[in-house]
């Protein structure tokens, strides 16, 4: 059994003439909700094997923020080919996922993200800012990932009080 955790990156700043998308914060909202969703994966006992990450900014201040609510201890995997990727890039990267890894969380971007969840499981929503989607998947390898042995088995969103 294999578990995909798909997290799409916080709310972050506005790009605007002074700031490059890449660089691009988190919020301070942003920053609440990956404590909060980070909370929510420890309490549901979702702890991963492997995190994978863009490399953008706001993506690796998510996943750096989620690793340490979980307790994490491992390295953080930026992967280059999860920023601005298309769902055929993302779904290339989880089937070469090494088999010793049975939950693993990716943190990634719209549109790519919700395209690979609708791909994997038909999940026919846009995934929110620091939204997580859980899908297992009845198969002992990565690359025998598809939705065929996959099920849905949440998709949470961070409710934000003020």
């Amino acid at each position: 059994m294999k578990k995909l955790v798909i997290i799409r990156g916080g709310k972050s700043k506005l790009q605007g003439d002074s700031i490059d998308d890449y660089d691009r914060p988190l919020t301070e909202e942003g920053l609440k909700e990956a404590h909060d969703v980070g909370k929510l994966l420890l309490n549901k006992g979702l702890l991963p094997d492997c995190i994978m990450s863009s490399p953008a900014f706001r993506a690796i201040e998510t996943a750096k923020i989620i690793s340490n609510e979980v307790n994490y201890e491992k390295t953080i995997t930026p992967n280059q080919y999860i920023y601005e990727a298309y769902v055929n890039t993302l779904q290339e990267l989880v089937s070469f996922i090494h088999d010793d890894n049975d939950v693993v969380f990716l943190v990634g971007h719209n549109p790519g993200v919700s395209a690979l969840a609708y791909m994997l499981c038909e999940l026919k929503e846009s995934i929110a800012p620091c939204a997580t989607v859980e899908i297992d998947f009845d198969c002992n390898s990565w690359m025998d990932v598809s939705k065929n042995n996959s099920k849905l088995i949440s998709y949470d969103f961070p409710k934000i009080t003020t």
